[in-house]
């Protein structure tokens, strides 16, 4: 298969294969083909339909440097999680409905699950995403509570974590309160810097308008007009879970994420998410999706060791 990149911009070509041709290196391991290239023409030798994706993908990633000049291969692995579904017919349509706007970042859902999920974020007050690690189901969900924000339709962001895995014990930690609870707050943290911006983030939390805390800290708490966030809900005791789940009031919205299969607490201690999915699930206006390892959108490594995993445990 042959085609020619047009308009011809040799910086964009440069950027679009990237450092020592890393960006199609990519796309040959993940799709098994081989991609030639001599400046903007281009040949792709190997199964057809896989060829195809590649042209695709590539003549895709060329259109979106107009806007931004770097790709990451997090970001060519989504193109390619794309491309892979389209061809699988997963859903007729070429791509998803659901396109998330952030003020440093425009996220699109995955068609399939992530879809799903965003869909019932929007239409439910309380939604449990659970499925593996690198499904994006944290991710979509800070992403949606930054766009409700940056429209008004809520006031204040709580992300929420169990601050340690064993029962937030803190004490054993150096440092004050700040910097023991920091570590295992750390990936939300990444996520608001890159949808507001570093200098953005810190001072919305300074302001108390975003917040990061730990589990224990929910105690005694009722938001209302908020968007509240449970992250690694798997870690968090019955107890907890119920505590958390009577904390918020008129205008709020709650999503609580969580993997069932990486359980932290101590041996014979029931999880919270596993004892209110069973207790909740026939509540009409609670959603739930649960993701499988199709859903992975990290590295296509990450994706083969989490089904290893759960072939292993089944």
């Amino acid at each position: 298969m042959k085609f020619q990149l047009e308009p011809v911009d040799h910086e964009k070509i440069t950027d679009l294969c990237g450092p020592t041709n890393s960006i199609l290196k990519q796309i040959e391991d993940e799709l098994g083909i081989k991609i030639l290239n001599r400046g903007p023409s281009f040949k792709i030798n190997g199964d057809s339909s896989n060829a195809q994706i590649a042209k695709d993908i590539i003549l895709r990633i060329y259109q979106d440097l107009d806007e931004s000049k770097q790709i990451t291969s997090e970001e060519v692995h989504l193109y390619l999680r794309k491309g892979m579904n389209d061809l699988k017919n997963i859903t007729k349509e070429t791509s998803s409905r659901q396109v998330i706007k952030t003020p440093n970042l425009i996220v699109s859902a995955n068609v399939g699950s992530q879809e799903n999920y965003v869909d019932t974020i929007k239409k439910k007050v309380l939604t449990f995403g659970i499925g593996p690690a690198g499904t994006g189901k944290t991710f979509l969900a800070v992403a949606l509570a930054v766009e409700q924000f940056s429209k008004g339709e809520v006031e204040k962001i709580l992300l929420v974590r169990p601050a340690v895995e064993a029962g937030e014990k803190l004490g054993f930690l150096p440092g004050d309160l700040s910097q023991k609870v920091d570590p295992y707050l750390r990936p939300l943290y990444d996520a608001l810097y890159q949808m507001i911006g570093f200098k953005e983030t810190n001072q919305l939390i300074e302001r108390n308008i975003i917040e990061v805390v730990p589990l224990a800290f929910m105690r005694g708490r009722t938001l209302n007009n908020s968007f509240i966030i449970l992250d690694e809900s798997q870690n968090a005791t019955v107890e907890q879970m119920k505590m958390f789940l009577t904390r918020f009031g008129f205008g709020s919205k709650v999503v609580v994420t969580g993997d069932i299969t990486q359980i932290d607490l101590p041996r014979n201690t029931p999880s919270g998410l596993v004892n209110s999915l069973e207790v909740l699930r026939k509540i009409e206006d609670i959603g739930i999706v649960e993701f499988d390892t199709k859903d992975v959108v990290r590295h296509g490594l990450v994706q083969k060791i989490v089904e290893a995993y759960a072939k292993f445990l089944t």
